[in-house]
This record gives C-alpha cells, sequence and structure tokens, in this order.
C-alpha cells in the first residue's frame, strides 16, 4: 500500500566540516571533511574483534528483506472493496484512507524521538506489534471502525520505518558506514519486490482469496515481529544517549565531540543536573541541532531540496495512497486473478531502483541547474497524473504509475546527498525529520480539504486531476526559479567571459562553505 521512504539516517553521512578557528595566531592546516574523520575509526573499535560487527549487520539485512514479506499489501484496498469486506468505494476513500495520513502526521515526532532515545530496538518492536495488528484486524475484522485503526496502525508502522534506517549506524564501525547503508538498502528494495511478486502470483496462479493472503501476510509479520526481539541492542544513538557512553568511557563520534568542545567555549561553565546551571535537556546534542536548524534556509541549495522534498513527497503520497481505489475505478475486475496490483508495485519498486542507482552517476552544475531538473521532472509527473486521471485504460493507468514512481526515486538520492552533503550526521537526520514532518502536516491538510468526508470528499478521479493541477503549480514555481537563477548565472559568466557548459561539474556553495553545527550558511 505504501512504499518505503523516505528520510533515512543511511542516508546522512555525507557531509563536510572545515575549520572555523580564528583565534589562533600561528596558521592551522585545514582539519579533513566529517566524512573522512567519520572514515578514521576509532581505536576501540579497531580493538574489537576484526568484523565482530558483520553478523550482526547479516541479521539486520536479514530482518529488513523478512519484514517487507507481506504479499497481501497490494491487494488491501481491492480486498476492502470486495464481497469479502463488502465496503464501497465512498467509504474506503472517504472514510478509510484518511485516517493514514492522520494517524502518520500524529505519531511521526514521537516515534522520531523516541527512535533515538530508547536506542532503536524497542521501536522496531513496536512496528512489528503495529504490523500484525494490520493483518489481524483485516484478515478477522469487518467493520468500517475497524479497518480506521487498522490505518491507524499502518501509520504507526510507517513512522516507525526510521528506525530501521538508522539503527544500522549504531551496529557498525564508522568506517563502513556507507557499505552497510547499502546492504540495509538492498535487502528492503528486495523485500518489497519479492513480497509484490509473491502477492500477484499467488492471486494470478494460485488462484488464493484475499483472506487467505492475508494470513499469509500475517504469518510473515509474526516472524518478523519474532527476528526483532532477537535484534542486539545498541549502547548508542545520535541525539540521547552520550552521558551512557560517557560513563562507560566509550569514544563520541568526531562531530560530537566538535559540537561539545564549542559549545564550551562559548558559554560559561554550568554544573548541568548537579548544579545550579542549565538542566540536563538544554545541554543535549538534540537541543543544539534544533538550535542550529534556522541555519539550513540561509542556504540556498538546503533550501531548495528541503522544499523539493516537503512538497513532492507531499503530492508523491497522495498519488500512492489512492493510486489503488483510482485503478478499481477504471477496471473494476471481478475475478481476483485479473487484478494486477502486485506485479505493477513490482515493476515500480523495480524501476525506481533501476533510477535512483542512474541517480548516482548524474554529473552537472547542481547549483545552476538544480531548479531546471526538479522543475522538468514534476512537470513529466503532472503530465502522467493528468493521463491517470482522464483515461479508461488499466494499462495506461499501470504505466503512467510505473513511470511517476520512477521519475521521483529518480530524485530522491540527489536530494538526499545535496542536503546531507554539507550537514554533520545529527543534524541531517534532524533536517530530513523536520522535511518529513512538515511534508506530512500539508497531507493532512490536502488529505482533509480533497478527500475527507468532512471536507470536498471528492471521488477518485476528481482527486488525481487536483494532484495534477498541484503538480502543475510547482512546476511553474520551480521553471519560474530556474529561469530566474540560469539568467543570473549566465549575466555573470558572461561578465568573466566564461562559457557555461551543462556537462562540466562545478561544486556548489556548500561544498566549499559547509553548514556545520558550529556556523551558519553564507
Amino acid at each position: 500500500m505504501v512504499e518505503s521512504v523516505t528520510y533515512s539516517g543511511e542516508e546522512g553521512d555525507h557531509r563536510d566540516n572545515l575549520s572555523t578557528d580564528e583565534n589562533k595566531d600561528a596558521p592551522k592546516p585545514e582539519e579533513p571533511p566529517l566524512c573522512m574523520l567519520d572514515m578514521q575509526a576509532d581505536p576501540k573499535e579497531q580493538a574489537q574483534k576484526p568484523g565482530s560487527w558483520k553478523w550482526s549487520v547479516v541479521f539486520l539485512c536479514f530482518y529488513g528483506f523478512m519484514v517487507q514479506l507481506k504479499p497481501g499489501e497490494p491487494f488491501i484496498t481491492p480486498q476492502l472493496l470486495s464481497p469479502e469486506k463488502n465496503f464501497t468505494r465512498e467509504q474506503v476513500t472517504n472514510e478509510i484512507s484518511p485516517v493514514l495520513s492522520y494517524s502518520y502526521m500524529a505519531v511521526l515526532v514521537p516515534v522520531f524521538l523516541l527512535t533515538d532515545y530508547l536506542r532503536y530496538k524497542p521501536v522496531l518492536v513496536l512496528q512489528g506489534l503495529s504490523q500484525v495488528s494490520i493483518w489481524l484486524i483485516l484478515f478477522l475484522g469487518t467493520s468500517l471502525l475497524q479497518m480506521q485503526f487498522m490505518e491507524f496502525f499502518y501509520g504507526i508502522t510507517m513512522a516507525a520505518r526510521v528506525a530501521y534506517s538508522s539503527y544500522i549506524f549504531s551496529l557498525v564501525p564508522a568506517g563502513v558506514y556507507q557499505q552497510a547503508a547499502s546492504y540495509s538498502r538492498s535487502s528492503v528494495l528486495l523485500g518489497v519486490f519479492t513480497s509484490s511478486v509473491m502477492g500477484q502470483l499467488c492471486m494470478s496462479l494460485g488462484h488464493v482469496t484475499y483472506r487467505m493472503l492475508s494470513a499469509v501476510s500475517l504469518a510473515f509479520v509474526s516472524f518478523g515481529l519474532l527476528l526483532s526481539l532477537c535484534l542486539p541492542w545498541p549502547k548508542r544513538s545520535l541525539f540521547f544517549n552520550q552521558s551512557h557512553l560517557e560513563e562507560q568511557g566509550a569514544s563520541h563520534p568526531p562531530e560530537l565531540d566538535e559540537i561539545k568542545r564549542d559549545r564550551g567555549a562559548s558559554k560559561a561553565p554550568s554544573s548541568g543536573c548537579d548544579g545550579g546551571g542549565a538542566p540536563c535537556w538544554a545541554n543535549c546534542v538534540f537541543v543544539e541541532m534544533l538550535k542550529e536548524l534556522r541555519n539550513v534556509v540561509n542556504v540556498s541549495n538546503l533550501r531548495l531540496w528541503s522544499l523539493w522534498w516537503i512538497f513532492n513527497s507531499t503530492g508523491y503520497y497522495l498519488v500512492v495512497f489512492y493510486v489503488h481505489i483510482l485503478w478499481n475505478k477504471v477496471y473494476p475486475a471481478t475475478d481476483q486473478k485479473h487484478v494486477y496490483n502486485g506485479g505493477v508495485e513490482a515493476a515500480s519498486t523495480l524501476l525506481g531502483a533501476i533510477t535512483s542507482f542512474v541517480a548516482g552517476f548524474v554529473k552537472i552544475r547542481w547549483n545552476v541547474w538544480s531548479e531546471l531538473v526538479i522543475g522538468l521532472i514534476t512537470a513529466s509527473q503532472a503530465g502522467l497524473l493528468l493521463l491517470m486521471g482522464s483515461t479508461n485504460n488499466i494499462w495506461v493507468c499501470y504505466v503512467c504509475y510505473v513511470l511517476f514512481r520512477g521519475f521521483y526515486q529518480f530524485l530522491v538520492p540527489i536530494a538526499t546527498f545535496q542536503i546531507a552533503s554539507s550537514l554533520t550526521k545529527e543534524l541531517c537526520a534532524l533536517v530530513f525529520g523536520v522535511n518529513t514532518f512538515l511534508g506530512t502536516i500539508l497531507k493532512s491538510i490536502i488529505t482533509l480539504i480533497v478527500v475527507d468526508k468532512r471536507g470536498l470528499a471528492l471521488p477518485v478521479h476528481s482527486q488525481f486531476f487536483v494532484y495534477f493541477f498541484y503538480f502543475l503549480l510547482l512546476t511553474v514555481v520551480y521553471l519560474g526559479c530556474a529561469a530566474w537563477v540560469i539568467t543570473c548565472h549566465c549575466r555573470s559568466q558572461r561578465k568573466k567571459q566564461v562559457p557555461v557548459e551543462l556537462g562540466q561539474v562545478e561544486p556548489f556553495s556548500s561544498e566549499t562553505d559547509p553548514l556545520t553545527n558550529r556556523t551558519g550558511g553564507k
């Protein structure tokens, strides 16, 4: 029903950090970037058994694969509209589905904070319990209220995915962050693809009923819950468990040491919790990160891609949430073996993985061409939405949906790098969390106005025309900004008599003046 998402701690390790100490008389060589500091594993980590972390990563990747095995997920909407559940299309569209957006918004911030405070594992267990609740309700439930509770638990499951994406960094040495993140992400994508293919084979060839498919999914997620109970419990996290590390003599990540040194240099000493100084919460890393968020909006590149993350992810997930209802409207199949939701989701997942991979090899001047690239891709998505909302051919709907998701997944790794490359890991995680939360608020507002029965309660075809105009408006804004940026750049180049070359890579400003936890944007 919903794909993985989104902001991930695994994508937050590409950041730079320059020395800003201007108080020394003698010249001081430039410090290495934080990404290089992270790659220098701590001596205590090197003293551990070589490869001692590998089995933990293998088990975590196996867990990430297994929890994605829910072959009934692409068929939740057809099941609700089938004679087995016998809900009307209006009930599913305007009363059941909107609960997902509201619950996701309500639990996102608490889950984000509890993930770090409780050190990941309890939130993964909570996610497992929520998944079991979802499929238990789908297997046994029949009332409208029960289906709304099912969507509520789905919101908890979505919010808890941040625990898996950031959990892996607490298990491995800093030098293998990128490699471990690649393994964990690949295991999730493989699980989603396998699950969709399995569900489609069961429906088309095995003649399995929706109820039986729910039972199979319930068995898989129950096994995933047992696996979550066996996960190792990390001893560290990003924000709330640094004092725990100090008590045990553990070393801090380099960026945390820098934050603490600057905090101590710029503030008078205080006794913290033990004396009359500032309380512990005022000195924790998380509060320091909140204070630094205001610097993000001062950097044009970070501002652009953060806005893309907020506005385009909102439209993307609105389409993903309601496209299955559109398919049922365009082609209300009476025979279950002709419902191809699983195959389409598998194809879109595969294309998304391919486009994400290709995006890593795109080398252009992002400080000049970002707005244009975003505008053209958003325009393409708007055209696909117009075609989806106006066609009566289900195969055209399928193809448009696969391409729509492929375009979005192409920009996700680019946006991730553009944001994360100039931030430390802690601030990066917080920026992605704030972007996701703001996008969730916007998605809930649109859902309340457009979809909910207390609002306009538009039918699904009308909804997709609204989404088309939403993306069209974003396209106009992006292309307008692109015209302004390119015009200014051309004028600047004309003065310098330097030709503009699309293929030539030029570092954007944040590569030379990175935003850190100690300096503002320039």
